[in-house]
């Protein structure tokens, strides 16, 4: 199976940034640490670039990543022309309230207090950037779920002390290239329940947390192995009791418990990819592409 997803009120969404983005002076682009890279839009980058605007890159919700996986990816994003990138957790104020400093150092020239200092929130659906949001205006402006899409409509907010703030709606871009992006999204609450199935996206998660993260995993269900995805959603069913009338396994009820322990931090600090992971996909992807001409001819 293949995820894809871009409700039709995205493409009026991404108009909206585009024009916004020729009034702002940074953008503050918002992403899971968990999947630094899987979730970045690349259309962000696109629009920051052809506007030549900086970039504050906060990998959010890192208190439920890998601090290790997250440091390399500091590492990476901040080698990068245009970009600062920092750890955050956005249910922790103090971390929040951090931000606007941080985009005044991307904008020097707002210093002198003539005009405000105008920041864009960016970001794709369901990575914290509401939370941030109501944390920088000390109310609740922006609704919070965890549901993909909350955020329909843009919003320009009056932070006080010369700081203007522009949010977004949370903004997918129209395909996702990589199959293996597209689990990770919709493992993590970033797609729209109704474009994904529950036990393939839990398989693939079972796949991915049993390379990186196998005895933490298996010891968290008290199990002493597991095959691969199929057989680690097999056993969590068997080991929590799911079971369907007439007693066969009840594979979406061990699915989702699977998928919530993930969202929750039930699981600890866990990171889906890493720099490392994330070249040796790229890699895998481009000879699979380079390859398909031949085999077409073959065929």
């Amino acid at each position: 199976m293949t995820i894809q997803w871009f409700p039709g009120h995205m493409n009026a969404a991404r108009r909206q940034a585009a024009e916004a983005l020729a009034r702002v002076d940074a953008v503050i682009e918002v992403v899971d640490a968990r999947l630094p890279e899987a979730s970045s839009n690349p259309l962000i980058a696109q629009l920051c670039q052809a506007r030549n605007r900086p970039r504050l890159k906060l990998l959010n919700k890192a208190d439920l990543a890998d601090p290790d996986v997250t440091a390399a990816w500091l590492a990476f994003y901040n080698r990068q022309p245009g970009v600062v990138a920092h750890a955050v957790s956005c249910r922790v104020a103090g971390d929040a309230m951090r931000v606007p400093d941080l985009c005044q150092q991307l904008a020097p020239h707002r210093n002198d207090g003539t005009k405000p200092l105008r920041m864009m929130a960016m970001g794709i659906p369901n990575v914290g950037k509401s939370t941030l949001i109501n944390a920088l205006a000390r109310r609740r402006v922006c609704k919070v779920g965890d549901e993909p899409a909350v955020t329909r409509q843009q919003q320009t907010l009056e932070l006080g002390a010369g700081r203007r703030l522009t949010d977004t709606p949370g903004l997918m871009w129209p395909k996702i290239d990589h199959d293996l992006d597209g689990f990770m999204l919709a493992a993590s609450h970033a797609i729209g329940r109704n474009a994904v199935i529950d036990e393939e996206v839990a398989t693939v998660l079972g796949d991915v947390l049993l390379d990186r993260y196998r005895s933490a995993l298996l010891a968290r269900y008290g199990l002493d192995d597991a095959e691969d995805g199929v057989a680690l959603v097999a056993a969590i069913g068997e080991r929590r009791g799911c079971r369907l009338r007439g007693g066969r396994l009840d594979l979406e009820k061990a699915s989702r418990i699977l998928l919530q322990d993930y969202r929750s931090g039930a699981l600890g600090r866990i990171s889906l990819e890493s720099p490392d992971s994330r070249q040796r996909m790229l890699e895998r992807a481009q000879c699979a592409r380079m390859a398909a001409p031949d085999s077409a001819a073959e065929s």
